[in-house]
């Protein structure tokens, strides 16, 4: 790569010569210049885009926004909302149909974790409830977080397995979402949130024979719009939601739109439509639901009887119901109820009656179920009171309801809104905004992404050399009980996306707990991967022997404890080659550069079939001036958090490679890369290694660049930090400079915490209190400037390789803040791109949100959650930030872009949790920043709610979360057996088509092995062709959504292929015999097939 202000020498000419012609030879990808997005490659998958076929809802979160005041006034009674009132007579036509809804809502983990819940709360729960429920069949109870259910399940006894079966079947309990646990809607995405619906779902359908048929999320913290679309997938009706904006509630209910159809932004015909029930008040505990007054409501929380562990903080306890005062006690709490209703459309109306880990004795069953059904007799039994009053199941309300309206469940009720967009963030009080936790712990944020990404790698290599192995009759050796440590990882993955766990809002031992069960299960899937990467690999099928004492292939790292970041595994090289596998998870073949640590700088990488790879040496820095003795890192190796030989490879889709690695001292096998540092004047000591030449520079440098073929990038020599971009062909360079800031917090009683982000002002410019040292290496294949700061090591890698990894910058940010006392570090991005007050950010790594900064709104109310990226963009240009972790991000000022890295705080923040955030770990972000051309936008389209990734950004986020997996054979003393590279996919796949997951199902008898049939799920990306694409390097090509699915697998046949609702429980339409399939953008799709 070249400089501005000097030449790198590359050695000897010839050696350039020699790696570009090899380029040339690895290259076959088909250049054509003419074939770009917004040509005529893809003419009909770019209408999607455009849109504006379907008509607009009438409510639009974004203009709902830009609408209210948020003035935050006394309400009364109802102190965030206002006095209701209503005219006696209002129901003598058609009386009020009142459901009480019993629930009990359990965190799987938050102040205790999952198992001291489980013993000191949860299974006395459900003991409680089979017991009880039984005494009365008006008794009814709902139920959602089937991580806990299950795990009570296996420990009841078969008679009241039986019991629980007859209270599902004749409607008492009913179960609601059915999910693994209740997850968190800002942080989890989309791969995660389905997977543990099927697991919950699958548990359900198996154990007790039922398909959940309403949503139930009364806990997240803010709202989704992912959440609705994956539940009508999977075929539920109505869904409820309760963490909402307090002005956006006050707003619904004076409107009396808390009940809408919600509906996705991009849909044209109304098919992602469901009803969607709002809670209207503060919270969902019992003093908040009965009606707009809590202090008359929590006399009805019969729980809080005097005598008890809990009162009611308004001073007035409840009393028990009598014949002597149930006219007057009815009368109260029926005015209640009459004043809900009014905020709703219908005569028919929700009252949930539960809080966190209730009714877990027999005494809190009797105090609400006796003295609730006690007032039900008694206004059941006046007609002139114009009520029906009973103990109801969600799905009752919502059959109800639809009844009333004269409707089947899932149409649109008359007069009732459409609702199109989402409900971040969140506030539940004055200016206290939730927006910290989309940054809380990133640490377990980006450990979360790390196992997902595992779990989608070994359920697709699991499944496929299951296939493989059956089809040649070798699953007899094969490790089937494999399943069980797939199926583990499912559980514990699905746990963490519960609303304390992702979130970073459960208390440190709690986390500990999380942290050690998410690397046990990555451990366990990095054996699974080696199990299936042995079998696929191996030239001689019948050879092949499972060890689990001594695994064919080593993994690529380890963790030595779940708080720790990974240690690359170094390959020893000898006189024998060694052997490298290296697994690519992605459905497109890539050209990739593959770091491998080496303890020998004579290093040379040939192909399967004995070719020579470009590969670059440079040193592993164990520190800013440090080369670690030994350790050589072949190229960019695996985490960008630290350094490492690279090998330019071409790697199947979804498929397994092999590389050898030759110790050779013949010097012109590896390119070596040069290394500068600056020390700005820091008197530092510098340990060098003769194999890759360092030079130090004691003061300060000027400004450089680094460039590609695609890209120039220039640095501050001073800071190291990127001040600018410009792609190749292009006279202007865009600034796009990067500095580092820190938020305080408040120094009223308010401060920031676990959930709530308080800042004290705007962001202060980092000051550290020394100047950065500054590393810059350079080499043929990748370049990279690397700053060491105090409290943050910041790395920017620019890839001199044809294809997509050339087109971004690869960023990462090792963060150690473990000294800050209430601070939160952020980065910033500032260009010249005329963004205004818009920005866009994704919503689950699944769909694209529009944001307006509201000058209105407090700096925090402005931050939204990233879990996979965000972007600016003008009529020109437009600059997306890759994340590979979920974190809060914000546009504060035109051309802006800010992401919070870490945050730590001395306090709680009062919602319970009891803590602050003082357990912060060295965590490494990374991102890809990625600069588009913008060639045809138009005002009318950027005006529009929507929006989405152009097909390189989408690609460029699959290989930021999907990193290939390098493995080496552990055999180092002799050859091992012949290796052939795997490639699974006969053709190429549409590249907006990605696999999410290729699972196998559970036995019927025995959960711990598969099944013959598997899951598959696809998903077709929605994509702007507004962006210009030339030249990108892969092939990439669209069908309209069609594929064959039947000639997909190479050497397999697709024995049988049943479309289904998402997680399995419908079948939709027959099973027909044709294998092709057509998806529309933005489907998800889910399939049971049989592969052999």
């Amino acid at each position: 790569m070249k400089l501005k202000k000097q030449v790198t020498v590359c050695g000897a000419a010839i050696f350039c010569v020699a790696v570009f012609s090899l380029y040339l030879m690895l290259d076959r990808v088909q250049h054509d210049p003419t074939r770009h997005q917004s040509g005529g490659n893809f003419p009909r998958d770019c209408q999607f885009a455009l849109g504006g076929k379907g008509q607009s809802p009438d409510l639009q979160m974004l203009a709902v926004y830009s609408l209210l005041p948020f003035d935050n006034q006394d309400g009364g009674v109802w102190k965030q909302g206002f006095d209701i009132t209503y005219e006696p007579n209002e129901w003598d036509a058609e009386p009020l149909q009142v459901f009480v809804v019993p629930h009990s809502h359990n965190d799987p983990g938050w102040i205790k974790t999952f198992d001291k819940y489980y013993y000191d709360q949860t299974q006395h729960i459900l003991n409680s409830m089979v017991l009880k429920m039984q005494e009365d069949p008006r008794r009814r109870f709902i139920w959602s977080e089937i991580s806990f259910f299950s795990k009570w399940w296996d420990n009841i006894s078969a008679q009241k397995r039986a019991a629980v079966r007859r209270l599902v079947g004749n409607g008492q309990l009913e179960m609601v979402t059915g999910g693994w646990v209740m997850p968190d809607e800002a942080n989890s995405h989309y791969f995660a949130m389905i997977d543990q619906l099927i697991e919950g779902h699958q548990w359900l359908e198996k154990n007790i024979g039922v398909t959940p048929r309403s949503g139930w999320a009364v806990d997240p913290f803010g709202h989704s719009s992912t959440m609705p679309y994956l539940l009508k997938r999977s075929n539920l009706t109505g869904m409820l939601i309760q963490r909402v904006h307090y002005a956006i509630k006050k707003h619904f209910a004076a409107t009396q739109n808390l009940e809408f159809m919600w509906r996705q932004t991009w849909d044209p015909d109304a098919s992602t439509d469901i009803f969607c029930h709002m809670m209207p008040f503060y919270s969902y505990d019992v003093p908040h639901t009965c009606g707009p007054d809590p202090k008359i409501c929590c006399q009805f929380d019969f729980k809080r009887l005097p005598g008890g562990r809990i009162n009611c903080p308004w001073k007035v306890p409840p009393r028990a119901i009598t014949d002597a005062n149930v006219a007057e006690r009815a009368q109260l709490l029926l005015d209640q109820y009459r004043k809900k209703s009014k905020l709703y459309r219908s005569k028919v109306l929700l009252v949930p009656l539960g809080d966190d880990f209730r009714y877990d004795k027999p005494q809190e069953w009797d105090a609400q179920f006796l003295n609730y059904q006690r007032i039900f007799d008694f206004l059941n039994s006046r007609p002139n009171l114009h009520v029906q009053a009973q103990f109801g199941t969600l799905s009752d309300y919502f059959d109800a309801l639809y009844k009333k309206m004269g409707i089947v469940p899932g149409m649109k009720p008359p007069g009732f809104p459409v609702l199109s967009g989402d409900f971040f963030s969140y506030a539940d009080r004055e200016d206290h905004y939730w927006t910290g936790y989309y940054t809380s712990r990133p640490f377990y944020k980006s450990l979360d992404r790390v196992l997902e990404a595992h779990l989608r790698g070994a359920e697709i290599l699991y499944s496929l050399a299951l296939a493989h192995a059956r089809r040649a009759g070798a699953d007899g050796r094969y490790p089937l009980s494999d399943y069980s440590l797939l199926s583990n990882a499912r559980h514990n993955l699905g746990l963490f996306q519960h609303h304390d766990a992702i979130t970073g809002t459960a208390k440190e031992a709690v986390a500990v707990d999380y942290g050690v069960r998410l690397l046990h299960s990555l451990t366990n899937l990095k054996r699974v991967i080696i199990n299936a990467a042995h079998y696929l690999v191996l030239g001689d099928k019948d050879a092949y022997r499972h060890d689990p004492a001594a695994p064919f292939l080593s993994t690529d790292d380890t963790r030595p404890s779940q708080d720790s970041l990974p240690e690359r595994t170094v390959v020893k090289l000898d006189t024998l080659p060694r052997f490298l596998v290296v697994f690519n998870p992605l459905e497109q073949e890539r050209l990739s550069i593959v770091p491998v640590l080496v303890d020998s700088p004579h290093v040379r990488v040939l192909s399967e079939e004995g070719q020579p790879l470009p590969s670059q040496l440079s040193a592993h820095w164990g520190s800013a001036t440090d080369v670690v003795p030994d350790v050589y890192q072949r190229g960019w190796l695996r985490s960008p958090c630290c350094p490492q030989v690279s090998v330019l490879a071409r790697l199947p889709a979804l498929g397994l490679r092999v590389l050898q690695l030759h110790k050779s001292f013949n010097g012109h096998a590896t390119l070596k890369s040069s290394v500068r540092l600056y020390l700005h004047g820091r008197d530092l000591p510098v340990r060098k290694q003769e194999a890759v030449p360092v030079h130090v520079f004691p003061a300060t440098a000027d400004d450089f660049c680094l460039e590609n073929q695609h890209l120039q990038a220039c640095f501050s020599g001073h800071s190291g930090l990127l001040q600018s971009i410009r792609r190749a062909g292009e006279e202007r360079e865009q600034r796009v400079s990067s500095e580092f800031l820190v938020y305080g917090t408040r120094t009223s009683k308010d401060k920031s915490g676990a959930y709530l982000f308080l800042p004290d002002g705007e962001a202060k410019p980092y000051a550290p209190k020394d100047p950065p040292v500054v590393r810059v290496t350079e080499g043929p294949l990748f370049s990279e400037v690397t700053s060491y700061y105090q409290h943050v090591q910041t790395m920017v890698r620019l890839y001199n390789v044809p294809g997509v990894e050339g087109l971004s910058l690869d960023v990462s940010c090792l963060v150690d803040i473990r000294d800050h006392i209430n601070k939160e570090l952020a980065l910033r991005f500032s260009t010249d791109i005329e963004s205004d007050d818009a920005f866009f950010t994704d919503l689950n790594g699944f769909q694209i949100q529009p944001r307006r900064y509201q000058r209105k709104l407090p700096l925090q109310a402005n931050f939204y959650p990233m879990p996979a990226m965000a972007y600016i963009q003008d009529m020109q240009s437009r600059l997306t930030l890759h994340t590979a972790q979920a974190l809060g991000v914000s546009s504060l000022g035109s051309g802006q872009l800010e992401v919070i890295l870490d945050r730590r705080l001395m306090q709680d923040d009062n919602r319970g949790l009891g803590q602050g955030l003082k357990d912060n770990k060295r965590t490494c972000n990374r991102f890809r920043l990625l600069l588009e051309r913008r060639a045809t936008a138009n005002k009318v389209q950027d005006g529009r709610p929507i929006s989405f990734p152009s097909l390189l950004s989408h690609i460029t986020s699959m290989h930021l979360n999907a990193e290939a997996l390098v493995m080496a054979v552990a055999q180092e003393k002799m050859a091992p057996p012949a290796l052939r590279s795997f490639m699974p996919l006969s053709t190429t796949l549409p590249c907006d088509f990605h696999i999410l997951n290729l699972r196998m199902l559970q036995a019927e008898q025995d959960d711990s092995l598969p099944s013959a049939e598997a899951a598959l799920i696809l998903h077709r990306k929605g994509f702007d062709c507004s962006l210009e694409a030339k030249n990108l390097g892969f092939n990439c090509t669209t069908s309209q959504g069609k594929l064959a699915l039947g000639s997909l697998f190479q050497g397999l046949e697709l024995g049988s292929l049943q479309p289904t609702s998402l997680t399995l429980m419908y079948p939709l339409g027959t099973a027909s015999n044709s294998t092709n399939i057509r998806l529309d953008p933005m489907e998800i799709a889910t399939f049971r097939i049989r592969l052999g």
